[in-house]
């Protein structure tokens, strides 16, 4: 039997059913059509299904649906201002950091909580925060650096974040 249950998603107030043992991804992809969090392993260990769960990232494939009721939800869908890119999404970019794009909502969702918490990280707490997430088309470096720049960019505009 199907619960019915409610939390903010990327801002905005959603209402869904969905059976108790439903993920947290499930519900994300077959009853509200986001995409962003990808399911590979499911086992909690690639990273490609990581969401924020009240600014935390966390693992969307491992997480129960009813219970992130009341709780307020983001994925990469839900950084980006209208047509404009977060700074963090543009970082990637303009540093080459993203290549097939399977791990990047994951990657840039984890960078977005190191980033939240902490305005000049290093390149081994930037490495730490980005532990959970694997990537099999890069070596790291050039997330790293779009990680480094963003933080650049927060610094100087935060109002921009």
């Amino acid at each position: 039997m199907d619960r019915q249950f409610s939390f903010r998603l990327n801002g905005r107030q959603v209402s869904v059913s969905a059976p108790p043992a439903y993920t947290l991804l499930e519900v994300l992809r077959e009853k509200l059509d986001v995409t962003s969090p990808k399911e590979d392993c499911k086992k909690g260990e690639c990273g490609a299904c990581t969401v924020l769960i009240d600014g935390e990232p966390m693992l969307s494939c491992v997480t129960l649906a009813w219970s992130v009721r009341g709780r307020s939800i983001t994925t990469i869908e839900g950084l980006a201002g209208g047509e404009s890119l977060h700074p963090l999404q543009q970082a990637f970019l303009d540093k080459g950091a993203v290549q097939c794009g399977f791990c990047t909502p994951g990657m840039v969702l984890s960078a977005k909580a190191l980033l939240d918490k902490t305005s000049d990280p290093s390149k081994e707490e930037i490495k730490e925060a980005l532990a959970g997430n694997l990537c099999r088309c890069t070596g790291y470096v050039k997330i790293v650096e779009a990680v480094q720049a963003a933080a650049k960019l927060k610094q100087g505009d935060p109002t921009t974040w």
